[in-house]
């Protein structure tokens, strides 16, 4: 199989027309020539940190749409089946994205539930993370967020993140606003990326202690605007991810539209695509291709990199989607779980607030940092939810 076109050649940081020679799920050779469809091939692109259930999806059918958006890796935590069903949810999932090409890297989730304070369907101890951490789909130890547990040597805490180490998984942060002595101690413990910064400021100082900065956008927290310079000062220790992506989200855009959106306002086309394709492929030691003879034939053809309409994508040299179809299917999954609720009425969950002070959470939109205020209710009212 032989595909022509415009090559972005990553590694060489050039753009030439080239013919690729795809043979037995690989890349066999890739040869420069004269002249060659305006159409520009790229590798294929990887989520740096994504929970597909916040898509609502199963992950056969998250594949269905995310190839279609150039999308041929994710790395993937399972926390919120999890934190359902415990280990069951965790290989539902490893099972059901087993039917598709698109490429599920796993991680094991380290906090479940996330805090004390949570009610859990399913708790995960340091030996389930063992068993997790064994089997080959599951790649590294998922996003630690309990930092607390971290700086005052919680035991349970440590011996999960020393599993990691001894099966030489990498650990991924969560670390919002951890900064100066805590943040050295965390990053001490052997945890080496972040997907919640909201500033540069915050960023530069996680980069300077050698984090690797994922930059998120997705439906709830949208970070990229602000943290965009970094492609300037730190490009090797960026990448992108959706962290969390709504379905509705999903069908406007992957990581494709970032990518668009990051070049067509002039920021560098090789530091942009490396952030989605090798940043994440040597930082996570993912078996993704990255346009080189002898890797796995996964890649993407667009129309332009600055708008990344996205003609094919191939992954391990299979054609999964051509001219806005996907080439592949999956069996409907079977229902994993049940949700048994009493009836509640509305009158249930009113509060009355006369002469009382109450603690309000303030949201900020595109931003998951939250505020407390203290509101004073000075006269007969019953306080609902304002959507």
């Amino acid at each position: 199989m032989k595909i022509s076109g415009q090559l972005i050649d990553i590694h060489n940081r050039k753009i030439y027309p080239a013919v690729i020679v795809v043979k037995d799920r690989t890349i066999e050779k890739i040869k420069r020539i004269d002249s060659a469809p305006r159409q520009y091939i790229l590798p294929g692109l990887t989520d740096a940190h994504i929970h597909i259930e916040s898509s609502m999806v199963t992950p056969a059918s998250f594949a269905m749409a995310a190839v279609s958006r150039g999308t041929t890796a994710v790395v993937s935590d399972p926390h919120e089946i999890a934190n359902v069903l415990g280990i069951s949810g965790i290989i539902y999932m490893i099972n059901n994205a087993a039917q598709v090409p698109l490429k599920f890297f796993f991680g094991a989730p380290s906090c479940v539930p996330a805090t004390s304070f949570e009610s859990s369907g399913a708790t995960i101890n340091s030996d389930d993370v063992k068993r997790l951490l064994e089997l080959p789909e599951v790649k590294y130890l998922a996003e630690m967020m309990n930092f607390p547990g971290v700086i005052y040597n919680d035991p349970e805490v440590m011996k999960k993140i020393e599993i990691a180490h001894k099966l030489n998984k990498p650990v991924d942060g969560h670390a919002p606003g951890l900064s100066g002595e805590q943040l050295k101690k965390y990053i001490s413990a052997g945890i080496i990326t972040d997907h919640e910064c909201t500033t540069q400021s915050e960023a530069r100082e996680k980069i300077s202690l050698g984090m690797k900065i994922l930059i998120r956008e997705g439906s709830a927290a949208k970070n990229l605007d602000n943290l965009k310079e970094l492609y300037k000062t730190d490009p090797e220790s960026i990448m992108l991810c959706s962290d969390d992506l709504h379905p509705e989200m999903l069908m406007a855009g992957h990581i494709n539209k970032l990518v668009a959106k990051l070049i067509s306002e002039g920021y560098d086309l090789f530091d942009v695509i490396r952030s989605c394709t090798k940043n994440p492929a040597l930082h996570y030691g993912l078996n993704t291709g990255l346009l080189q003879p002898g890797q796995p034939a996964d890649f993407i053809i667009v129309d332009d990199p600055g708008k990344m309409n996205v003609i094919e994508t191939w992954i391990n040299g299979e054609k999964v989607f051509e001219k806005n179809r996907v080439l592949f299917d999956y069996q409907k999954a079977e229902p994993v779980n049940n949700f048994n609720c009493t009836g509640i009425k509305k009158e249930d969950i009113k509060i009355s607030a006369y002469g009382r002070k109450l603690k309000v959470i303030e949201a900020f939109d595109g931003d998951l940092i939250t505020k407390e205020l203290i509101v004073n209710v000075n006269r007969d009212e019953i306080i609902e939810a304002d959507t």
